[in-house]
């Protein structure tokens, strides 16, 4: 029975089914977040915990929905950010806050993100998500030059 569990990582019905599942585990962590005391003061909670969600959804997430090593370098160098073995298992690390796992989970990502500590991730994300915002204000619709265009 073992072998049509394994989906390809791309399309399919069964690629929506289990991103839908992924979500809804996102949400319930979110949940939890939500109500738990510790982050009662923090503004826009449920705003910020969406937009994490988001952002935690654009990296290709394992079968677990954790970001593996993988998921992390692909996401980075799609932000034009290579980075070497070394980078990715400190950064890894850091996320974890503690000895370094192989995984990012949901949980640790939202502690970084709402935590107190600048972890380098948690800077490019934050980085990358203000010059998205700033592009869409500023780009209105896309007249972006192609080198084509250029005299």
């Amino acid at each position: 029975h073992e072998q049509h569990v394994r989906h390809p990582r791309q399309g399919g019905k069964a690629y929506g089914f289990l991103k839908s599942q992924q979500e809804e585990k996102l949400n319930s962590i979110n949940e939890a977040f939500l109500s738990d005391s510790k982050f009662a003061d923090e503004e826009d909670l449920a705003t910020k915990l969406d937009m994490f969600k988001q952002k935690y959804m654009e990296f290709d997430l394992n079968d677990k929905g954790d970001i593996d090593m993988m998921g992390l370098k692909r996401m980075l160098e799609k932000l034009g950010l290579a980075k070497t073995h070394l980078e990715l298992k400190k950064m890894m690390s850091e996320v974890a806050g503690g000895p370094s796992k192989d995984t990012i989970s949901y949980h640790d990502f939202l502690n970084m993100m709402l935590g107190k500590r600048n972890a380098i991730l948690k800077l490019i994300l934050m980085f990358e998500g203000m010059g998205k915002e700033q592009e869409q204000k500023d780009a209105g619709p896309p007249s972006r030059k192609t080198f084509a265009d250029l005299p």
